[in-house]
């Protein structure tokens, strides 16, 4: 049975944060034209002071992912903030005192965190929110391994169902948010937390991926 070691992998953390980091304009290219503008700012902003906070540092992914949840919680703006750090406190409360994590562990992990974002918006799948990307990818990952595939495998049925997610609110109307005034305006764009947990699943699949034994 394939595992990784939950410590010293909080390195995963600091890939993802050079991936937000990275996508920055991007991301608030994509919010511009239905939103605030201000999701890749907010988020490389978070994800960056995450990364210094972990840098040099020998912690585990529960630790990291902990450490980036409070951040987003409490440091940066935007609506987005509050719904990420709860993903990711619920994400590292999952993993926390797991020595190797099995893919079962990991699907319990992306269970919480999706749990954690419903029980504090109402958004659902359809509604052209991060949830259109995070609920197939946690579907694919789960059917999967219910199939009998590896973790690995598993993790490579994820990236593309939530790659999938994210392209399909392009055409979905915006339900929820500041986009949601816009109605059938907000058709033909892209949603830009579907866009960003679009590259968060697949950084952290590829990180877990790398260490598995």
């Amino acid at each position: 049975m394939q595992t990784f070691d939950n410590a010293n992998a909080g390195a995963i953390v600091l890939s993802l944060a050079d991936r937000i980091i990275e996508n920055r304009a991007y991301l608030s290219e994509i919010d511009g034209k239905i939103g605030d503008g201000d999701h890749g700012v907010n988020m490389a902003k978070g994800f960056g002071l995450a990364a210094e906070r972990l840098k040099d540092k020998q912690v585990t992914l529960a630790e990291a992912l902990d450490t980036l949840g409070t951040v987003l919680m409490t440091e940066i703006g935007g609506s987005m903030g509050p719904l990420y750090g709860v993903m990711f406190t619920e994400f590292a409360e999952k993993l926390d005192g797991t020595a190797a994590i099995d893919a079962a562990a990991y699907s319990r992990m992306l269970h919480a965190g999706l749990e954690g974002i419903q029980s504090i918006g109402s958004a659902k799948v359809g509604d052209k929110t991060l949830l259109d990307t995070l609920v197939p990818a946690i579907e694919a990952f789960d059917g999967a391994v219910a199939s009998g595939k590896s973790f690995a495998d598993a993790l490579d049925s994820l990236i593309p169902a939530a790659e999938a997610g994210r392209d399909s609110t392009r055409d979905l109307v915006a339900k929820i948010g500041r986009a949601s005034r816009l109605g059938e305006r907000s058709l033909g764009v892209l949603d830009a937390g579907a866009t960003s947990c679009a590259i968060i699943l697949k950084e952290l699949s590829l990180g877990v991926r790398s260490r598995l034994a």
